[in-house]
Parts: structure tokens; sequence; C-alpha cells
């Protein structure tokens, strides 16, 4: 059972190694007995092991007595969207967002439509040592199959933005959903646009044709693709389409980091002011952009329910994580892909310069990241080496350690999905960066061994 891991944020684990059905409705009954019978949304991604999944979860929901509203294959974000739209008591997709094709996992939502914080997750882990609250024959739940709920997702973003500015533009897009969840409204969304949209892996059967989480190493073919048609933009989604990753005009894979750091420049530059939230391994660009437009920002522990936490607490205008997470409280508290597409080609259409040049004048910082396998536990000595190396360094500590200079940081911590430690590291110029992350990981490496 190594390869499963449970947290407040939910389960994951691979299928047929520690993750298997009568697991799944145990977890599913747990969270049935927390929702009391309400309705619950679900959704899954294209995973094929998603089914098995899914009829596993069914059980579970239906026999603690609630009604399941079943939006078949669809995104993260959709899967909160619905549940506010629906006023359900919460909703659950199945997904393992970017592990590999044999993980598969489950990702519970709250009533307001985001992830669980960590009241909501300790009762969901309480509730798993208890046995379900299972319902007689007569006050089993039922299930709704909703074949629309994308739609009602797609109008709430496309109300963000000014739809006839960015069809004049007719831009030329690349979309690479990787048989993913984003299959079902990332094109219906570009195309409303107004744009020319080529579609690379548009079945959502999750049959990966690169490895799942969108990184440069996976996103050659996008790249080469943007190249050859001449494309404005290349978007890659993650397979539960919750994160954005983008290559510019010129091919140049600007990654996950700058995503939240243009949607932050775009609104802010068109006049909105509000508070702005980022967790703490997010680079500092969208840090100085706040700064730049007068806004005030806020830093969470890592973590989308941290970040939808603290949002809530400021009264956030925007938000999210670096890894290609926005989250735009006017369509959801859950990171967004599809937010991410439409606010940077709204900021293109009021450009008459390529993104390449729109990305070229943000702050310019190179961020590195790398990880190390090791148990979770063994964290905190990892913490402990670098904190001593790097006694010049100001420490924030409770969610790991970063440690900051005033022109780089560098932060290790253990991961909430995986059972390995995640070391990040940002300074001006690419061999200041990579030195750093390699230096830090070389102490956390000798520390914990």
């Amino acid at each position: 059972m190594a390869e499963r891991i449970l947290s407040i944020s939910g389960l994951r684990g691979i299928i047929g190694d520690g993750l298997d059905p009568e697991y799944v409705t145990r977890f599913a009954a747990a969270l049935g007995t927390i929702f009391d019978g309400g309705t619950v949304v679900l959704s899954r991604d294209g995973r094929s092991t998603g089914e098995m999944v899914r009829h596993a979860v069914l059980s579970g929901l239906l026999a603690t007595g609630c009604k399941v509203v079943d939006l078949g294959i669809a995104s993260t974000p959709t899967c909160g969207v619905l549940v506010t739209h629906l006023k359900a008591a919460g909703g659950l997709q199945i997904t393992a967002s970017h592990n590999p094709i044999e993980w598969n996992g489950l990702k519970p939502f709250a009533p307001i439509g985001g992830v669980f914080d960590a009241a909501l997750g300790q009762r969901l882990l309480a509730a798993l040592e208890q046995p379900p609250n299972y319902r007689r024959w007569d006050g089993l739940g039922s299930v709704e199959t909703m074949h629309n709920g994308a739609m009602v997702h797609l109008d709430r973003v496309m109300s963000l933005v000014s739809v006839g500015a960015i069809r004049q533009r007719k831009f030329k897009v690349v979309l690479d959903v990787n048989h993913g969840s984003g299959a079902i409204l990332g094109p219906r969304l570009l195309e409303e646009l107004g744009c020319e949209v080529t579609v690379l892996g548009g079945t959502p059967d999750g049959r990966f044709e690169h490895p799942a989480e969108p990184l440069k190493e996976n996103l050659t073919d996008l790249a080469t693709k943007v190249q050859q048609l001449g494309a404005d933009v290349g978007f890659a989604e993650d397979p539960d389409a919750d994160r954005l990753a983008i290559v510019d005009n010129t091919g140049r894979y600007i990654g996950e980091e700058l995503t939240l750091a243009l949607c932050v420049d775009h609104i802010l530059a068109r006049g909105q002011k509000g508070p702005v939230v980022v967790n703490g391994s997010t680079s500092r660009v969208t840090a100085d952009l706040a700064a730049k437009y007068g806004c005030v920002f806020h830093r969470s522990a890592v973590g989308e329910a941290n970040v939808v936490a603290k949002m809530r607490e400021v009264n956030a205008l925007i938000g999210g994580e670096g890894n290609g997470g926005v989250i735009e409280p006017k369509v959801g508290y859950v990171r967004d892909s599809f937010v991410s597409m439409a606010y940077v080609l709204e900021g293109l259409a009021q450009r008459t310069a390529p993104l390449s040049q729109w990305v070229d004048q943000l702050p310019q910082y190179t961020i590195v990241k790398d990880k190390l396998h090791c148990p979770r536990e063994r964290v905190t000595a990892a913490c402990d080496a670098l904190r001593k190396a790097y006694g010049d360094a100001t420490a924030t500590e409770g969610d790991g350690l970063r440690l900051d200079w005033p022109d780089r940081w560098v932060q290790v911590r253990a991961s909430n999905t995986e059972p390995i430690i995640r070391v990040i590291a940002e300074a001006p110029g690419d061999a200041v960066a990579k030195k750093l992350c390699a230096e830090a990981i070389q102490l956390a490496r000798t520390a914990v061994s």
C-alpha cells in the first residue's frame, strides 16, 4: 500500500497497487457521510481507469443516501463551478492530476466550489476511521446525468473578457490537451473566442501522448507545432485541466510560472485593484507586479486550499499558484486553465506586440525546480541542513522552509501529493538559480540519506 497517498486534499494511488475498488468505495462513503445524503457533483478526467473508479465511488455515495449529479468526463474546475451552480453539498473529481497514467485519485470539493480546507479534510480523515452511515434500502441515493455542465462553466469564463475584441484578432492557437478532460471545454472556449484552433491529443481517453505534467521537456511537439503553423500562442493543459502552461509565438516554452503572472499583469493593467494572493513556492514576478500596480500582496502556505483560504480572508481580486493554476473568484475558488486562456487572449487582443514581447516586459527571474524522493518525515532534516548552511537568509517556517535574500530565494518542503521533497530556487539569471537549487538539493540529499 506504499503507493496510496491520503491527505486532507484527497486520495491518489496506483490502480492495482494500493488503489482498489474497496478502498475507493470506503472513501466515497466517508465523503457521503460528511455530506449527509446531500447533492454531490461527480466528474472524472479522461483516464482509462476512471470508469472503474466511478462505479466504486457511486456505490459509496449512493449507499450513504447522496443524490449524485454525474457530469461524466469534465475538468476539475468544471466540477467546482457546478457545485456552486447547483448549490450542492459538495463535489468529487476523479483524477490524479499530473501523475502518470497508472495513477488515479479522488479530489473532494466543499460547498464553496473549492477543494477541502484543513478542517473539512480532517473531518474526512476522521470519518474514514469510523463506520459509514449506510442507509436502509428505502434511503439510498440516486444518480442524475448532466450532459451540459461544461456550458455553465463556459458562460462564467466568457463573462470575464471582451469577447468581441478577442474575436476581431482571430488568433491562431495550438491547444495540447494530451487526451485529458480539457478536450471537453478547451476547444469549445477557443472557438467561441473566434480562434483558429489546432488541438493535440483531442480525445479524452487518458492515453497520454507525452508525460502528463506540462513541463518543457514534455511539450516539444507543442512548441514545434506553434512554429510550423505560425501560431500566436500554444496552450497546454494537464489531464484534469486546472493547470496551464504556455508556449509563446516563437515556440519558446514560457512555462507555468508565468501563466499566473500574465493574468495578474493583464487584469491589474486594465484598472482593477485588489489584493493578490499566491503561495510560498510561486515566482516573485507576481509580487513585483502587485507592487507595480499598487496592490496588496499576500503569500499563503503551498496548497490550493491554503491559497483559497487566504483569498477569502482578504477578499482577493485574483490568486493562484506558480504551477499554472489561476484562481478567479468570479468563476470559482478553484484553479482554472480556461480562465487563464481567456485572460491571456484578452491581454494579447489589447496589444499590437506578440506574446513573446509581452513576456519579455515582465520582471525577469529564473525559477528552477527539482525533487528528491524521500519519506515525508525526513523533510525536517533537510530543512535543518539548509537553515544551517544559509545563515544569512531570512527564514520562514511552517510550510517546510523558505529562505529569502534581497534578490533570490530557495524553498524545501514535502509534497502534498507524492512521497518526495520539492526544492525550488529563484534568482536573477539562469546560472545563479541553477547553482542555488543544485546546492540545496545536495544539502537535502545528504541530510536525509
